[in-house]
């Protein structure tokens, strides 16, 4: 195993998502009235549907997940899909210049794989990508790294040989474990202590884990 990857999440770091879903999510909750809906929002984020549907739950016993997260869905398709999602600045950028080096690329997302697949379908980048993930084709969530470790070993790379781009606490904290190299790019989040710790590097955005990356693989 010699080959050198990039692992991407997806929402976050190649779509501007998290701030759409975060929306939707504001706009039902308030339907329903459901208070501090932003808090277990950003507990969610990073991580698959079935502990998604676990911390909703547990903060809002009330509610049905289901029938949130049914009304969330169509309110987010309603307004971005079919090609409508924004990417994040430097995406085009970084996927040509890597896929250009030479470099294997995975997607691994904690999103449905058929979700993942039909959203970089439209936006016309899943053939970047030499493998994809979904959060619902792996066992365990991150912060666990099972989903960064298979994304790997489809990819014949050694887990010391992938730099993971995450802009998740979960995200870095699944790619540091799994003995990778996690480069922070923020988004709804600032990074904190632990975040500086776990984190190879924090830049600002994807034009700058280009430049950090290129010189490495």
């Amino acid at each position: 195993m010699s080959a050198k990857a990039v692992l991407f999440d997806m929402d976050g770091v190649i779509f501007d998502s998290e701030r759409a879903v975060l929306a939707c999510w504001q706009e039902v909750g308030a339907r329903f009235s459901l208070c501090g809906i932003e808090q277990v929002f950003v507990r969610c984020v990073g991580v698959n549907k079935q502990r998604t549907r676990q911390i909703f739950s547990e903060a809002y016993p009330e509610l049905d997940f289901d029938r949130f997260d049914e009304a969330v869905r169509t309110l987010f398709l309603s307004r971005y899909d079919k090609g409508r999602l924004p990417l994040k600045p430097g995406v085009r950028e970084i996927l040509t210049a890597l896929k250009e080096a030479g470099i294997h690329l995975a997607l691994a997302s904690s999103t449905r794989l058929v979700t993942v697949r039909r959203e970089l379908d439209e936006a016309g980048l899943l053939p970047f990508f030499d493998a994809v993930i979904g959060g619902d084709t792996v066992a365990h969530s991150k912060p666990d790294p099972e989903i960064f470790l298979t994304a790997a070993s489809l990819l014949d790379a050694a887990p010391a040989d992938c730099w993971v781009i995450e802009d998740s606490f979960n995200g870095v904290r699944a790619a540091h474990a799994g003995g990778m190299h996690p480069i922070m790019v923020p988004d709804l989040l600032p990074p904190d202590a632990e975040m500086e710790e776990k984190a190879e590097i924090i830049v600002k955005d994807l034009f700058e884990a280009m430049a950090y990356l290129l010189p490495i693989v």
